[in-house]
C-alpha cells in the first residue's frame, strides 16, 4: 500500500498537531510514502509561516526542516509534468479546488494509476471528497 501525503499531512510527520500519531502508524504500516514535487514547497512555505507567527517555535521550525530534508530520499516523489498539470486544470474545475490542491490530488491519482492501492492522506474535507469520488481511499480520522 502506498500512502499519499499531502502537505497538510506531511507537516503532520514534523511538527505535532492533531492526529499525527495516527499518520506515523499510517506510514509505519506502508510500503511506500509518496508526495508531490510541490510538498516541499509547500510545507517549507507553512513551516515558515508558523515560525513568524509563533516566533518562540522558530528552532522547532529549524529542526523540522532539518527532519523533512533528511527523510525527502525516502519518499516517492511524484514529478509534476504537463499531463499531470492538464489533469490538476481538470480537478480543479470539477470540483473547485485551489490549484495546488488540484496538482496533489492529480499526484495521487496517478500513484493510484500505477496499480497499488493508495491511501490519500489529506485533512481538507474538500479535498478528500473530490479523491472519494475519484476512487482514493481518503485517511480516515
Amino acid at each position: 500500500m502506498i500512502l499519499f501525503c499531502d502537505n497538510s499531512a506531511l507537516i503532520k510527520l514534523y511538527i505535532a498537531e492533531e492526529h499525527s500519531t495516527l499518520l506515523r502508524t499510517e506510514v509505519a504500516k506502508a510500503d511506500a510514502v509518496a508526495v508531490c514535487r510541490i510538498a516541499w514547497a509547500e510545507a517549507h512555505a507553512a513551516l515558515s509561516r508558523r515560525a513568524r507567527e509563533v516566533p518562540e517555535d522558530a528552532p522547532l521550525i529549524e529542526q523540522a526542516k532539518a527532519a523533512l530534508a533528511r527523510d525527502w530520499p525516502n519518499y516517492v516523489v511524484l514529478e509534476v509534468t504537463q499531463p499531470l498539470i492538464e489533469l490538476a486544470g481538470e480537478y480543479a474545475d470539477t470540483f473547485a479546488l485551489r490549484g495546488y490542491d488540484s496538482v496533489q490530488l492529480a499526484a495521487a491519482a496517478s500513484a493510484r494509476d500505477s496499480g497499488s492501492a493508495v491511501l490519500f492522506a489529506c485533512f481538507d474535507a474538500r479535498l478528500n471528497k473530490a479523491a472519494r469520488v475519484l476512487g482514493l481511499h481518503p485517511l480516515p480520522v
